[in-house]
């Protein structure tokens, strides 16, 4: 009897020593993921970091993240779906392209239930976190931790919205400072005092800056006070970028189309920004009010190329101020990971939300399919699964980007993304077999917000790039006599356009200044193009087929 109880105690300890060891090695395990941490500039463009090599370059914008990227994996070919803030970061949190998730303009919103990467992060076990711009106007409810700004919030003494703050939207925080500093202050105050050391976590850093109109902390004033800024030789002569649809017959719709730098643009242009109370602006006070027809092409003089120049140089010094505030606070996060043990443990990605043009062909703010708007930035450090200085051309896109975490954080990927996961490119630095060749685009918001660029849509593969502009407005199929509720979009929006296609040999010409629809020389691959297009979009759930009166258009000039 007493060796039976002898018996049964020895079982009891061997057992509860195997269920302590079994409970430390999970532990352990959970320990063993890493930590993600994603920072995403607003548009934070290609032409403004030294790796990616730009005319801005020289004057080494962002030493911190260049060194980053030197460490990691840097993407040449990283794209956004649709370039404009809430689809953009719709498409990243969803893993799903616009007419899946909903979000298709500024006025979409991401419900709870469908704010699925930070769901799928935390059933993977990872703490949860959001903290800067939003803009996705539903709370960021799954999500562990947030604090955001309220839609586009302030650079300058900014308010949040706060997790357990009271009920939102009226959970407001008040701060003192520049976005850009106290958006970093917020992100390590949650890493001191509210991440929970038993667990991974993944954190969203999302800066305010460099989005227009630009304002940077003080400090900065007199960064690159005295630099000449690089123009883009496109600033002054376009050639032969565009077409009919973005530039009219004989130029007459260059006056409505496209934000610019210079005065070219009647409706909004970088120089109103200084010349407002003066009388070298008085003409264009009306200039929305003018029909297209009484358009009169841009002369493009030695007087107003000296104004272009002066507004240009205010323009990038802005930008770049803000940028450079961006790098420093980047600086911040990294040196107190290191300090704390966590920084080899952490994947860290730097991207943008989109591009951004910074005067290229004349235009400012992004929306475009051409390179500097629909690029993005994209680059991921993580010492123990990457190796340093891999380079890649393979195209990725937004949509890819959640796949990629939840993969990289040990899970599956549900089959109601749409996007990829790249995580053996970036343990690699090569392509999968079968991996995708192209990617596809759309801007819908048709004469949007006084930038006048046209509705389109495309697909952009290593070599080529092809762009159907189908010049309309979309209206509701419920009721086709009545447009959706985009008041606050600005502009005579429900004005057509005319359609257009533009074709850029990419190889040839990076920098889209030669249109070669017309050429006959490429008739193949622009029917090949024509193919794939029409493959991408239904494998993709991105046709007209709920906007009858824009596939009538795609029907009446596909094969213009």
């Amino acid at each position: 009897m007493k060796n039976n109880r002898k018996n049964t105690w020895i079982f009891l300890m061997i057992s509860m020593m195997f269920l302590s060891s079994a409970c430390s090695q999970e532990k352990a395990t959970v320990k063993k993921k890493p930590n993600i941490l994603y920072i995403m500039a607003d548009d934070h463009t290609t032409q403004a970091f030294g790796i990616y090599g730009s005319r801005l370059a020289k004057l080494n914008p962002t030493p911190v993240i260049d060194k980053l990227a030197k460490d990691g994996v840097i993407f040449d070919n990283c794209f956004v779906n649709n370039s404009i803030c809430v689809p953009s970061r719709a498409a990243i949190i969803t893993g799903q392209r616009a007419q899946t998730n909903g979000v298709i303009d500024l006025e979409g919103s991401l419900r709870p239930e469908n704010q699925y990467l930070p769901i799928e992060m935390g059933a993977l076990g990872y703490q949860t976190a959001i903290i800067g711009k939003w803009h996705l106007h539903e709370e960021p409810a799954a999500f562990d931790y947030y604090k955001v700004l309220p839609v586009q919030g302030k650079y300058f003494n900014p308010d949040f919205r706060v997790k357990g703050n009271g009920q939102w939207p009226d959970n407001i925080e008040h701060t003192v400072g520049h976005s850009s500093d106290v958006i970093t202050n917020s992100t390590l105050d949650w890493l001191k005092n509210e991440r929970d050391p038993n667990k991974p976590f993944f954190l969203m850093h999302h800066f305010k800056a460099p989005h227009d109109d630009f304002e940077n902390a003080p400090r900065y004033d007199d960064y690159l006070k005295d630099e000449f800024i690089p123009e883009p030789e496109s600033l002054y002569d376009n050639k032969n970028n565009g077409s009919v649809a973005t530039r009219g017959q004989n130029d007459s719709l260059t006056r409505i189309i496209g934000s610019s730098v210079s005065r070219r643009n009647l409706i909004r242009n970088q120089a109103m920004n200084i010349y407002a109370d003066s009388s070298i602006y008085k003409n264009y006070r009306d200039a929305d009010k003018i029909a297209a027809s009484e358009y009169i092409p841009f002369n493009n003089t030695p007087e107003e190329q000296k104004i272009t120049k002066k507004v240009y140089q205010d323009y990038l010094k802005k930008y770049l101020r803000c940028v450079k505030g961006v790098d420093d606070n980047v600086k911040r996060i990294i040196d107190y990971l290191d300090k704390e043990g966590l920084l080899e443990n952490t994947i860290i990605v730097y991207t943008g939300d989109q591009g951004f043009m910074l005067g290229e062909h004349d235009y400012i703010d992004k929306r475009w399919m051409y390179e500097e708007s629909m690029r993005m930035p994209f680059i991921v450090r993580y010492p123990k699964g990457i190796k340093s200085g891999i380079r890649t051309d393979a195209i990725i896109n937004n949509t890819d980007f959640a796949p990629t975490f939840i993969e990289m954080a040990g899970g599956k990927v549900p089959d109601y993304m749409q996007g990829h996961s790249f995580k053996e490119i970036l343990e690699t630095g090569k392509e999968p077999e079968n991996w995708q060749q192209a990617t596809y685009y759309r801007y819908w918001m048709h004469l949007a917000h006084k930038h006048g660029n046209p509705a389109h849509f495309g697909i952009r593969t290593k070599k080529y790039k092809l762009i159907f502009f189908y010049g309309r407005y979309w209206v509701d199929t419920d009721n086709p006599d009545a447009t959706w509720n985009k008041n606050s979009w600005g502009n005579d929006f429900t004005r057509k356009t005319p359609v257009a296609w533009e074709l850029y040999d990419l190889e040839k010409d990076p920098k889209e200044m030669n249109n070669l629809y017309n050429d006959p020389a490429y008739n193949n691959i622009i029917d090949s193009l024509k193919v794939e297009l029409i493959t991408i979009r239904e494998q993709l759930n991105e046709t007209d087929k709920n906007y009858p009166h824009i596939q009538k258009v795609i029907d009446e000039h596909w094969n213009d």
